[in-house]
């Protein structure tokens, strides 16, 4: 008996639910936007080299995404709400961790603790919302959780330097505890029901086993391109996709339903297109706060104020836009907001020596408006185009695109600057250099840009009506 989803109609569990996942949103990504303000200052305490400092970032980032899948099927068998609250218990102890961290080692632990809080959470607080909120209001809910994590994205930098400067880089990590207390409270004490679309089915170890060694060897080896290394973990990652999809597809509750893919058109291509818009995009706040610091001339404190104006323009406009493709078909929301995006990162491979503050300014207000214009609509599409059953996996799928286009992201963006650079520091006489980096990597991700309008666009009409809703 296929079950059936309820939409809560009693007001107080759906405001509730919304004010709990608005609330969480926020934490993982102000965590991962503040943390990188903190590194020198850990790395000074701990006596750290580059690499391991890069590994207090990359180590959070690799286990959200290894674990968001896995576990997002398990919160379709055991219960949402029991993963999504223990996603928070766990990134608010592994938080109180790495705040009391006595060496490099146990810092790098907790923050994997914290990704796969992390990955509980994204994995289950769309789904959640989705199972609460009937489908007319659907891309209104999931904007306004958008704007909390572009809020964290944007307050990120600038309070995790205030904090940093004035109490110390344990105060980043302290001041989660309180801010995963009050919804893990809230939801234990208010949050009502359950939503669990496949209880009772077995949990698919064998194929959560391949998809992890899969995801580890993917994510792992564009850290390390072009190395030989880095070479042969991404064929070895890809390699085992072939042996993921046949394991699959005997499966009676896979922890990947292929035919999600294979026979939702609108849901692969709106991952696709989800995943090329980050991996597009992501790495434009490191590449403009370097181009602005060192080739503009300009303090930490103001490129930072001028690298708000993106996630400040996105936080604005996220309700609205959600709230737009309620009306109208998400598909062309999206790929409106995609073609915005390509316009802007396109005019950003013409930087030069003599581009104006007020050109940049206004140009990332642009890919503000765009990704405001792509992203919400875009997980509205994905959302509505699966089964009740499979809200937990659609929405730790879109997590787990979001994840590797970021890693593929910054990962292209250091094999550019490597490749142009060397092992030179970035100094006045390798700015041209650093000039000829930046405009290629932006010119590759237009290309990409242009590429996911197309994906955006492949995706086709999504049925929007109560009967397909609950198939």
């Amino acid at each position: 008996m296929t079950w059936q989803p309820k939409t809560c109609s009693d007001s107080d569990t759906r405001s509730c639910a919304l004010i709990i996942a608005t609330l969480t949103a926020f934490l993982p990504p102000f965590m991962a936007s503040s943390i990188n303000i903190a590194l020198p200052a850990i790395g000074e305490e701990f006596s750290m080299n580059a690499v391991l400092l890069g590994w207090i970032a990359t180590s959070y980032l690799l286990s959200s995404a290894v674990f968001m899948v896995p576990l997002g099927k398990l919160a379709d068998i055991l219960g949402m709400k029991k993963i999504f609250l223990a996603g928070l218990f766990f990134f608010t102890t592994s938080s109180l961790l790495a705040f009391a961290s006595p060496s490099a080692a146990i810092l790098i632990l907790s923050r994997v603790l914290q990704g796969i809080g992390a990955a509980m959470i994204f994995g289950t607080g769309t789904a959640i919302l989705v199972n609460v909120f009937p489908l007319q209001e659907r891309g209104k809910v999931l904007g306004i959780n958008a704007a909390s994590v572009y809020l964290g994205l944007t307050l990120g930098p600038f309070l995790g330097g205030m904090l940093t400067q004035y109490l110390g880089w344990r105060s980043l990590f302290l001041v989660n505890v309180p801010l995963g207390l009050i919804p893990l409270a809230l939801g234990l004490i208010r949050l009502k029901g359950e939503w669990a679309g496949e209880r009772g089915e077995s949990f698919d170890l064998k194929g959560s086993a391949i998809y992890t060694l899969m995801l580890v060897s993917l994510m792992y080896g564009f850290t390390l391109l072009p190395t030989p290394q880095g070479v042969a973990l991404v064929l070895a990652g890809a390699a085992m996709l072939p042996l993921l999809i046949r394991s699959e597809s005997g499966v009676k509750s896979p922890v990947l339903d292929i035919n999600l893919f294979k026979s939702n058109r609108v849901f692969l291509f709106s991952n696709l297109a989800a995943l090329i818009s980050y991996g597009a995009t992501f790495a434009i706040t490191f590449l403009m706060s370097l181009y602005l610091q060192y080739i503009k001339g300009l303090g930490p404190d103001q490129a930072g104020l001028v690298m708000l104006l993106q996630p400040a323009v996105m936080t604005v406009l996220s309700p609205y836009t959600g709230k737009l493709s309620d009306r109208m078909e998400p598909r062309l929301v999206a790929s409106a907001g995609m073609a915005l995006t390509f316009l802007s990162v396109l005019a950003f491979a013409f930087l030069d020596n003599e581009t104006g503050l007020p050109a940049i300014s206004i140009n990332l207000m642009l890919l503000g408006l765009g990704l405001a214009l792509f992203t919400t609509p875009n997980t509205n599409a994905i959302m509505s185009s699966v089964q009740p059953r499979h809200y937990g996996v659609g929405s730790a799928t879109l997590g787990t695109m979001r994840l590797v286009g970021q890693v593929g992201s910054m990962s292209f963006a250091m094999m550019v600057f490597s490749f142009y650079l060397g092992a030179a520091e970035i100094s006045p006489a390798y700015y041209p250099q650093f000039l000829a980096a930046v405009r290629v990597a932006f010119a590759v991700s237009s290309l990409l840009c242009l590429l996911g309008i197309f994906a955006s666009l492949a995706r086709g009409r999504l049925r929007r009506d109560k009967e397909t809703d609950s198939s």
